[in-house]
């Protein structure tokens, strides 16, 4: 599948917020969003006034690169959040906190989103007893994740986590066991859950049209 790999810093400024892609470094004075604050490019800091596709658009594409997804599978995304019950821009936000590189995110298991998706796909994950394999994998109520047991002594996962305490916090809907690198969902994650300065509004709106 297509990744983006050019310089996710470029993301940052592009979209004006940091949106933490490279985990210790965007937390320095190295981060390149502090030094240069402007869209990239030629005409990055002359943008002028946009319009509200614009707006829309540039919206959709930062939630979309923050948490990992290619276009096709964010249309699919927001066709389940469409066709679930209640309010359509809440239940896109539950479904991607509810992915499972995000959740590891949010616990602090892994020091970003990207570093998340590797975990998974090398295989040190383990939800309810089972190996997973795929960072899009929806947690479900009372499901389990644990890192399995090969991986547990790796000191860079428990540095993550004490990081994850002192600078977002563990989100009240997942339940962190430290000592045994597991965590359980104990309810679904909701709008005020996020962590991320976002207008999902905005999203539904451009889809709508």
């Amino acid at each position: 599948m297509a990744r983006y790999t050019e310089s996710v810093c470029k993301v940052c400024r592009r979209e004006g917020a940091k949106l933490f892609f490279k985990a210790e470094r965007c937390y320095t004075d190295k981060c390149a969003f502090e030094r240069r604050a402007y869209a990239p490019g030629q005409h990055g800091q002359g943008r002028g006034k946009v319009s509200e596709y614009a707006l829309q658009l540039r919206e959709k594409q930062k939630v979309k690169r923050v948490y990992g997804l290619m276009e096709s599978q964010f249309r699919l995304t927001f066709a389940d959040a469409e066709r679930s019950k209640g309010i359509t821009g809440e239940n896109l936000i539950s479904l991607l906190e509810r992915r499972l590189d995000n959740v590891l995110y949010r616990t602090g298991m892994a020091g970003s989103r990207t570093q998340a998706r590797l975990m998974v796909t090398h295989g040190y994950i383990r939800i309810n007893g089972r190996k997973v394999d795929i960072p899009s994998f929806r947690v479900r109520l009372n499901d389990v994740i644990e890192v399995t047991d090969k991986r547990k002594k790796e000191a860079r996962i428990a540095d993550n986590i004490k990081a994850a305490e002192s600078r977002h916090g563990i989100p009240e809907w997942l339940n962190l066991d430290k000592d045994n690198l597991k965590a359980k969902v104990v309810r679904l994650p909701r709008r005020e859950d996020t962590t991320l300065p976002m207008h999902e509004q905005l999203i539904v709106e451009l889809y709508s049209k």
